[in-house]
């Protein structure tokens, strides 16, 4: 055959190879575990990723060795509680003032200096920000925005007419978005157009986690729902005993979420089959973290029956609990468990469940805690969002 006909014929399969890779990464998330990085590292949505691990592999300067060194860096107050996570990216963490404040902050995350607020008029924000390719997307009332990560200004505004307590999920191009409608939409992340919506039963409440093509989603007609990430079409559906399934985890093929029925469970990714479920010791369940083999959850009621567990993520077996007072999601980087106890932040050893530091007392409690960077953030019901790092970084 010809030299340049064979050349044209290996340079169409490269091209079509090119294609086809591009295509297939358009209609599946990258996995959620991310590079070792030198520069920032980012917890820039809601429980880190898109497939809400709760965990960050990158973090090198807090270990079990180091948090006990752990001291207040800074804090800043907003004029009401801060019930959502932060979102940390490029150097800025952003986080809501809740309804009455109606404030949506970047702050310098070295400093604690307001770079910008975003006033919303419509209801105030109150769920954990999502931060990808220069936007920040946070939901009010019934309101999704998408502002300019650097600078606040507005760039658009998706109205369902229907309240929302759902923190917003970016992936590939895509916001997902529950609200309490019972619809679950999808929107194009750069227009804020419509690409599909989907009724799943009650009000949805849980953030979605998406992974492998699939958005899980917890509603309250009882049920996690798995759909179709390009489509919205219900793939399968598992009913738990509870009214509110907590947001799900997904890591490995399996979904981990708990509920308002004192369960942990494990699902098949695929095809929702049960894999495992484990009984806590109060109804209402946080989402998981998921780091190496192990699923660590905190379960908490009115009578103050609280604790944080650690559970083989393969089997579901007890490798680990401590009791305390409190109810929040856990976070997980470089051997350590963070927690909220009370009115203290704790940092737990993820391999024993020791107590290996614990913050000075606050005037309220501590929400979803934040690792990156060598600091651990978090917000509390006295208004502030605090910063701890160790002495000299």
């Amino acid at each position: 055959m010809n030299k340049r006909i064979i050349g044209w014929a290996v340079l169409l399969m490269v091209i079509s190879c090119m294609v086809a890779g591009q295509t297939a990464l358009a209609q599946s998330n990258p996995p959620c575990a991310r590079a070792s990085a030198t520069a920032f590292v980012n917890w820039p949505q809601f429980h880190s990723d898109p497939c809400h691990t709760g965990y960050n592999p990158n973090e090198f300067l807090l270990s079990a060795g180091t948090v006990g060194s752990l001291v207040l860096d800074w804090k800043y107050t907003t004029s009401d509680v801060i019930f959502a996570s932060p979102a940390v990216a490029n150097g800025v963490v952003y986080i809501p003032g809740d309804r009455s404040d109606r404030h949506l902050y970047a702050l310098n995350a070295s400093t604690g200096a307001l770079l910008w607020k975003y006033l919303d008029e419509s209801g105030g924000v109150s769920t954990s920000p999502a931060v990808a390719n220069g936007v920040v997307y946070v939901a009010s009332y019934d309101n999704l925005y998408a502002l300019n990560a650097a600078t606040g200004e507005f760039l658009w505004r998706y109205t369902t007419g229907g309240g929302v307590s759902s923190a917003p999920t970016v992936v590939n191009g895509v916001v997902y978005v529950g609200f309490d409608n019972s619809h679950l939409y999808a929107l194009n992340a750069a227009t804020g157009a419509l690409l599909w919506d989907s009724q799943v039963g009650y009000a949805v409440s849980s953030s979605p986690a998406v992974a492998n093509g699939l958005v899980y989603v917890g509603s309250g007609d009882h049920k996690l729902y798995a759909l179709n990430a390009l489509t919205g079409v219900v793939v399968w559906s598992y009913t738990a005993g509870s009214i509110i399934p907590s947001p799900a985890a997904v890591v490995d093929g399996v979904v981990y979420f708990g509920c308002w029925d004192y369960n942990v469970y494990a699902l098949n990714a695929s095809t929702g089959a049960l894999l495992w479920k484990y009984a806590t010791e109060a109804n209402e369940v946080s989402t998981p973290a998921v780091a190496n083999g192990v699923v660590y959850v905190v379960s908490n009621d009115v009578q103050y029956n609280d604790n944080l567990y650690a559970l083989n993520a393969t089997t579901g077996a007890l490798l680990w609990g401590s009791r305390g007072w409190g109810w929040s999601d856990p976070a997980v980087a470089n051997g350590v468990v963070y927690a909220p106890w009370g009115i203290n932040l704790y940092a737990f050893d993820a391999g024993t469940g020791a107590i290996l530091w614990q913050s000075q007392s606050t005037p309220g409690g501590f929400e979803s805690p934040v690792v990156a960077n060598g600091v651990v953030y978090v917000g509390s019901y006295d208004n502030n969002l605090y910063a701890f790092h160790l002495p000299g970084h």
